[in-house]
């Protein structure tokens, strides 16, 4: 009977916070998520970040010279807003070069001999010969298929995987998990049985011929092959001559390549806690993108909500409790290496973390938020979200938190994910119209709202949210 008042009172003390400065009132998660919100509406400072990174640092893959720009405006901005302890922390990333040439173009049938296709190189796929390579195209809709093809049907000639990211799953992401796996493995998995080539259908549900990149994975024992990514339209009308009993041959040309790593950053602000500001509240995002677009939902969108709602609160005088850390994380996309440095450098100070939140689904309307924790405090959590209704965002998903922020999870901080509304994001997912003009302003600040009021009612609360005492200095 003891633990179940203690942790009532816990539920409750998070769901009220302290005063505002100059006011005897104690205001609810919902009155501050009100005013947050009124603020981030009327200042619309999400939207014009995320417009300038776009235009500063476009197609900011992991060692290119667009990251760099991306790092350095990272720490003007949290420098201009005001946050403190502002800092880059160093971390070796991949360099992956697209190269100038990228190109699919049908040798047979004969009626549309020359016709180019619309592609993308998978990133980490290694090139063509110069003059490209031909070969005739066996297409299948699963691994085990291409396992009844065997080597007989299969060496010498380019596979191509048409498998649709399956519509009729309710959760898009759900979907995107379950097809994913051709473009991660699909060059490998060919090559064993020796392709020369792998073609990938574009991970969207939407029928058009802007084509999605995205990571791909080798074997060491494994004959490296290249692979690339169709249009969803080019992909079905492929799929359709072979249907028809026609022999397809293409030509592929790549001139894309690995070299050696290079260094970049994470960028570090903080807004430093009043009573316990060795206890961390992080939020992030991720600022590299592929290198095809502007990459505004993904993450330029998550970038901007961890850097915006940190300076609201600090236009807003809620100096919180405990130290809300952002972290603009480097080289999500292709590697992870940033996520991993970040755990790495700061394996000695974890258990004063105490939370953290990552935003990398886009800039679209809120919903919620999803965490993997279990028991009292998930429910700690919840009575939280719960309060943030009227923003859309007061559903508690079950999932997990980011992978940026995976390697924290692992050391039992307590992680969460922004979910906004899943449907449009693959629409934009690793595509040139990744853009801003694709994310609708209102929807963006309203997520930094939701992101920033339950940063503040966890960095604020009396208690920690994890239940945990740290002594001081231990």
């Amino acid at each position: 009977m003891c633990r179940l008042i203690l942790f009532l009172a816990l539920v409750a003390s998070l769901a009220t916070l302290s005063p505002l400065e100059g006011d005897e009132s104690t205001p609810t998660v919902r009155d501050l998520a009100r005013k947050i919100s009124a603020e981030t509406l009327r200042q619309e400072a999400t939207m014009r970040h995320l417009e300038e990174l776009c235009r500063i640092a476009p197609r900011r893959l992991s060692g290119t010279a667009a990251a760099d720009r991306a790092v350095a405006w990272a720490e003007k901005a949290m420098r201009d807003l005001g946050l403190e302890n502002v800092r880059q922390e160093a971390v070796m990333v991949p360099r992956w070069v697209r190269g100038k040439t990228e190109r699919l173009v049908v040798v047979e049938p004969e009626e549309f001999r020359g016709l180019e296709l619309p592609i993308l190189a998978l990133g980490g796929s290694i090139g063509t010969p110069a003059l490209g390579l031909s070969a005739e195209v066996v297409r299948v809709t699963s691994f085990p298929k291409l396992e009844e093809l065997g080597e007989e049907g299969v060496r010498g000639k380019i596979v191509l995987y048409d498998t649709p990211m399956e519509n009729a799953i309710l959760d898009p992401f759900a979907a995107y998990g379950q097809a994913v796996q051709h473009r991660a493995n699909g060059a490998a998995n060919a090559a064993a049985l020796g392709a020369i080539a792998s073609i990938t259908r574009s991970m969207t549900t939407r029928i058009d011929d802007h084509p999605h990149t995205g990571g791909m994975r080798y074997r060491d024992e494994v004959e490296k092959i290249p692979g690339v990514a169709l249009s969803t339209l080019a992909t079905n009308r492929v799929s359709s001559w072979i249907a028809d009993g026609r022999k397809v041959v293409v030509r592929l040309e790549l001139s894309c390549r690995t070299e050696d790593p290079v260094e970049s950053a994470n960028v570090i602000g903080e807004l430093v806690g009043s009573e316990f500001p060795e206890e961390i509240v992080l939020v992030g995002g991720h600022l590299d993108s592929w290198d095809v677009g502007p990459g505004a939902h993904d993450d330029g969108a998550g970038s901007c909500h961890a850097l915006i709602a940190a300076a609201t609160l600090k236009r807003l005088g809620l100096r919180p409790k405990r130290t809300i850390r952002v972290v603009l994380f480097i080289n999500e996309e292709n590697g992870l290496a940033g996520g991993r440095s970040y755990h790495e450098q700061h394996r000695g100070s974890l258990e004063r973390h105490v939370f953290a939140l990552e935003s990398d689904r886009g800039g679209f309307a809120p919903r919620g938020f999803s965490t993997g924790v279990a028991g009292d405090v998930r429910e700690r959590i919840a009575a939280v979200v719960t309060e943030l209704q009227e923003l859309g965002a007061g559903r508690l998903f079950h999932g997990g938190g980011g992978a940026d922020i995976s390697p924290l999870a692992r050391d039992g901080v307590v992680t969460v994910g922004f979910v906004p509304d899943p449907a449009r994001y693959f629409d934009f997912h690793h595509t040139t119209i990744d853009a801003p003009e694709n994310v609708n302003p209102r929807e963006l600040e309203l997520g930094t709202a939701a992101i920033a009021t339950l940063i503040y009612t966890v960095a604020n609360a009396p208690e920690r949210i994890d239940g945990k005492s740290v002594e001081s200095g231990q």
